[in-house]
């Protein structure tokens, strides 16, 4: 039984011993080797920062192993979600362009992008306005295709709440437009 937290040299140790493996893990189960990485490196992320809070009542390794498998079944739902969501989305070929072209919707919109955090936005309107892949704007800006997925879910979720859907339909269906 764990009593105290780990300290840092002792985290790291378990990292370096334990990292293939978790990754291992992780990846029978959403078999993409970036995902499974990027898996790990979310938990040990978030285990050190409730490191303190956290109470494991049995081995440090039984605990990480079924947080990663945990967050990895975690990833493939949310990934699912998502993938429904861009769908959804881009399914309108019945929709009626009309109620769109109201300027307010536009500068509403607008006004929605300007109010995500820079990196998000610019991810967001390069897959949405300028179709490029995931695979692309990870490799444009320097970062892994899941930390794209991750940008995109929390730039719909956002728009989401914040819009109308006739909003989010204009943005799919617009041409080109230069938020910025």
């Amino acid at each position: 039984m764990q009593s105290r937290p780990l300290d840092v040299d002792e985290l790291e140790l378990f990292f370096k011993d334990n990292h293939t493996y978790l990754c291992l893990v992780s990846l029978t189960i959403v078999k993409d080797h970036e995902v499974a990485k990027d898996v790990v490196q979310d938990f040990f992320i978030s285990f050190w920062e409730r490191r303190n809070s956290i109470r494991i009542s049995t081995s440090f390794k039984a605990y990480a192993v079924k947080a990663i498998k945990n967050l990895s079944i975690q990833y493939l739902r949310e990934n699912k979600k998502e993938e429904s969501l861009i769908k959804e989305l881009g399914h309108t070929d019945t929709y009626e362009l009309k109620p769109f072209e109201k300027t307010g919707n536009r500068k509403k919109l607008q006004e929605l992008l300007t109010k995500l955090p820079e990196n998000r936005r610019n991810i967001f309107i390069s897959y949405v306005i300028y179709g490029q892949s995931y695979a692309e704007i990870a490799e444009n800006n320097g970062i892994s295709v899941n930390t794209v997925k991750t940008q995109m879910k929390r730039a719909y979720r956002f728009l989401r709440s914040e819009a109308k859907p006739d909003m989010l339909y204009f943005l799919m269906l617009s041409s080109p437009v230069h938020f910025m």
